[in-house]
């Protein structure tokens, strides 16, 4: 072993154990080793930032841009609305669920798939009386099984399609890694919705998560019904299905300025507005499944269809708006901005929203121009929640033509006319051009820790790599299973891979992995496309641990799960993405 290899061998030892260890950011870990590996010479200066121009990174930015401005489209609503009955079975609630999710995953960020599909699964729970515990860890395993399917399902597959290309002269295609991921992805969505939910423990933790309103406040909140609305014709007690979905509670009826009496069977017309209370998440899914409208005023209708948000705004003694209302203010007139609902420690509101006068100590909820809105709320004289922004407002009139500028970009590359990075970015300047996300928010949407990691780790495993360290591990796996078949050597490494995923973020494993595996192939004379293969599927795997992937964190709260729960359904699950996987990689990439 050369001095070289020794301090890189080092280096990333360092870099697993710390992130391992998890006490600092792994974008701060990952870059204060890429400092300190150009500071010992081992990587030159000049490539010391090719990973921040790297495909990779580029990809991973732009899918997630691209995956907010789906989110902002409401598309993902427009389909779970229709598709979604909490009616049904289990099992089959699952099936449906977790398709959709996995389906989504294929082709958007796998956290941003969760996180849009997460309120809905919940309310579908509550609405059903049953523990989302046992619906919620099989949905995010099933956004994660999604992933596999296509070449931007995930970072790990891109990073490996650039390192064939790096090192085989060409990447992987879009399409390439659907042959395993779909059967793989398909085969774990039938175990977790026929045997897998039986295997979780529910707590009460999970039952009253599940049981209790999302969001830290309730508000009074007055929705506007307009001609193309999915309330017009039918009764006020009509709406309870609705209502119930989205954890609103319908509080009555305002027709020409008043309130109306007997609501169950009073039928709704265009222009009247329905008075809810709800915490923001209700408010935006309930106007979203009925389209309904924050304000009836048609000269605003464009300015709020345009990239509309919401902020909560809690209101102090000084403020300009205490003891006078919305319409004292003409707040829509001036700024364009609704007060959608106030919320005011837990008593309701009688009369109308925007003509209530509202108190100092009450936190109001605003929609209006992201652009605009914390400038309007410092005019009020309110002081913005930012630690607890409000959902952003669906953008459901652009829904379709998100999709179509998606599935464009996704067919020109599959037909290898347009390399994908530029497809990907002509969707981005489309959704800024289109104001389906707006300028803003753009850089936003990107989640930069992952970039630093990815982009700093790049030019240390190129340096492992061209210092022979990767063969080197290569030699020493080679040792270990000498004499075993190219087959199990495979099950080997994607065993290891799924290990390491476990503990490890999946694109810092993929970087490890990925070179291991072609020298390895090259040593046992073999297809380096199966071991990549086996790579790209196990590291894909993080199903032991609420540490091993973003999506499994982040249901172990609302789930009520403990960190033991996680191996009793992601063992079994790993087993069959193995089982499943390596037939099919011999078959379609055979040795």
């Amino acid at each position: 072993m050369t001095q070289e290899q020794a301090i890189l061998f080092a280096l990333m030892g360092a870099v697993l154990g710390l992130l391992l260890w998890g006490r600092w950011r792994y974008d701060l870990v990952a870059f204060a080793a890429l400092v300190l590996a150009v500071i010992l010479g081992v990587v030159d200066t000049k490539h010391a930032f090719d990973g921040f121009g790297h495909p990779a990174a580029i990809i991973i930015a732009l899918v997630l841009v691209i995956s907010r401005g789906l989110e902002r489209a409401g598309v993902v609503d427009m389909f779970t609305r229709q598709l979604v009955d909490a009616r049904r079975s289990l099992a089959g609630h699952i099936a449906i669920m977790g398709g959709i999710g996995a389906a989504l995953s294929a082709f958007m960020n796998n956290v941003a798939a969760l996180a849009m599909l997460m309120p809905v699964d919940m309310a579908a729970a509550r609405r059903a009386k049953r523990a989302v515990a046992l619906s919620l860890m099989p949905l995010s395993f099933a956004t994660i099984l999604g992933g596999m399917v296509t070449l931007i399902g995930t970072p790990t597959n891109i990073v490996i399609a650039q390192f064939r290309e790096q090192r085989l002269g060409e990447p992987y295609l879009m399409f390439d890694f659907a042959p395993v991921g779909l059967p793989v992805a398909l085969a774990g969505l039938a175990f977790l919705a026929l045997f897998g939910w039986r295997l979780l423990r529910v707590r009460q933790r999970g039952n009253d998560d599940a049981a209790t309103p999302q969001g830290p406040e309730a508000y009074v909140v007055e929705l506007v019904v307009g001609a193309d609305s999915g309330a017009v014709g039918r009764t006020f007690g009509e709406l309870k299905a609705e209502a119930e979905e989205a954890g609103v509670w319908l509080l009555g009826l305002v027709r020409r300025g008043k309130r109306e009496k007997a609501l169950r069977n009073i039928v709704i017309r265009n222009g009247d507005a329905l008075i809810i209370e709800s915490a923001p998440d209700g408010v935006e899914q309930f106007a979203s499944a009925l389209k309904l409208d924050f304000s009836r005023s048609r000269k605003h209708a464009q300015l709020l269809a345009d990239s509309m948000d919401m902020i909560e705004v809690v209101v102090p003694r000084e403020a300009r708006i205490v003891n006078r209302s919305a319409d004292d203010l003409r707040l829509l007139a001036r700024h364009g901005v609704v007060l959608a609902g106030i919320s005011r420690h837990g008593r309701r509101i009688t009369g109308r929203v925007r003509r209530e006068p509202v108190r100092s100590g009450d936190v109001l909820l605003l929609v209006g121009p992201e652009n605009t809105l914390e400038e309007t709320a410092r005019w009020l004289g309110g002081l913005p929640l930012k630690p607890r922004r409000a959902p952003t407002v669906a953008q459901r009139q652009k829904a379709w033509l998100a999709i179509a500028l998606f599935a464009g970009a996704v067919i020109a590359s599959a037909l290898g006319w347009v390399y994908l990075p530029i497809a990907l970015g002509a969707v981005v300047v489309g959704y800024a051009l289109f104001r389906i996300i707006p300028l803003s928010r753009i850089y936003d949407a990107i989640e930069w820790p992952v970039i630093v990691l990815l982009a700093s780790l790049i030019p240390i495993g190129a340096a492992l790599e061209s210092s022979g360290g990767t063969a080197l591990i290569a030699q020493g796996i080679l040792h270990l299973t000498q004499g075993l078949s190219p087959v199990l050597v495979l099950i080997v490494i994607m065993v290891v891979t799924m290990t390491l995923s476990d503990m490890l973020n999946n694109v810092a494993t993929v970087l490890v992995a990925a070179p291991v595996a072609v020298d390895i192939a090259h040593a046992l004379n073999v297809s380096p496309d199966t071991m990549l293969m086996g790579v790209a599927v196990a590291a894909s795997c993080a199903f032991l641990t609420p540490i091993g992937h973003k999506n499994n964190t982040i249901i172990m709260g609302p789930g009520g799960y403990a960190f033991g729960d996680y191996w009793r359904l992601g063992l079994p699950l790993e087993l069959i993405v193995l089982a499943v996987s390596v037939p099919l990689i011999l078959i379609v990439w055979p040795l």
